[in-house]
């Protein structure tokens, strides 16, 4: 069945939009395309788009300004796609209300799997439908209503920051969280910035979910960003 989702692509380099519009016009989202900021914000007011993948070196505007501007009154998925990798430039797009950040040159799978968490989690949580009250993923089971961790069928006792901090992760299942966001989440807005706490319960709650820690299958490190658990491919309510 034909994606019924409007895409719009907010990128100066013309090669690489065209390479991205390729890309979801074979899997049948619909394309709009700014080559600027302004076009761009215009085009998001008339037309509303389900997503928006949002280049921050941009000619007239700097991403972020755009970025800023759509969170001002909209809260629709936007991936940042840059050639910036330094990591401050990613947490600061990702606090600033990015749902993603695709570093160039990338993929066209991991494209599209960053498109369909984006809106999955958006169309789950942005628009006021309910989560799903179960992650699950290869043998790994999350019940958020009974509070129960599974793995291959065996309970896993959680210390009460662990499961918070599990829970947080898997209710955004595929979406990376910035060490910031999940120290204020865990720990209230007056936490420690130092991420040491974190790392620790990281540590425990990684010796206790994954066959070797040091190569989780889990929850991964975006390093020097944050973290981001494996999706959930269960939706049972």
């Amino acid at each position: 069945m034909a994606n019924k989702q409007t895409i719009l692509i907010i990128e100066d380099e013309k090669n690489i939009g065209n390479y991205i519009e390729t890309i979801l016009i074979s899997n049948e989202y619909k394309v709009l395309r700014a080559m600027n900021g302004i076009t761009g914000l215009s085009l998001y007011t008339s037309h509303h788009p389900d997503l928006v993948l949002l280049d921050l070196g941009l000619p007239d505007i700097d991403g972020m300004e755009v970025l800023q501007r759509i969170r001002g009154f909209s809260h629709v998925p936007v991936i940042v796609i840059s050639a910036r990798t330094q990591e401050r430039e990613k947490v600061d797009a990702l606090d600033g209300g990015a749902d993603d950040y695709i570093t160039k040159p990338f993929g066209a799978e991991e494209l599209l799997a960053r498109i369909r968490t984006a809106l999955r989690h958006y169309l789950n949580t942005g628009q006021g439908k309910p989560q799903e009250p179960i992650y699950s993923r290869d043998e790994l089971v999350i019940d958020f209503d009974k509070r129960l961790v599974v793995l291959r069928g065996i309970g896993v006792h959680l210390t009460q920051i662990e499961y918070k901090l599990v829970s947080l992760l898997a209710r955004n299942a595929g979406k990376v969280l910035t060490y910031d966001f999940i120290l204020k989440d865990i720990w209230g807005p007056y936490a420690d910035t130092d991420n040491q706490i974190l790392r620790v319960n990281m540590a425990n709650i990684r010796r206790k979910l994954e066959v070797n820690p040091a190569e989780p299958h889990y929850i991964y490190t975006e390093i020097g960003v944050g973290y981001r658990m494996l999706e959930s491919d269960d939706v049972r309510h």
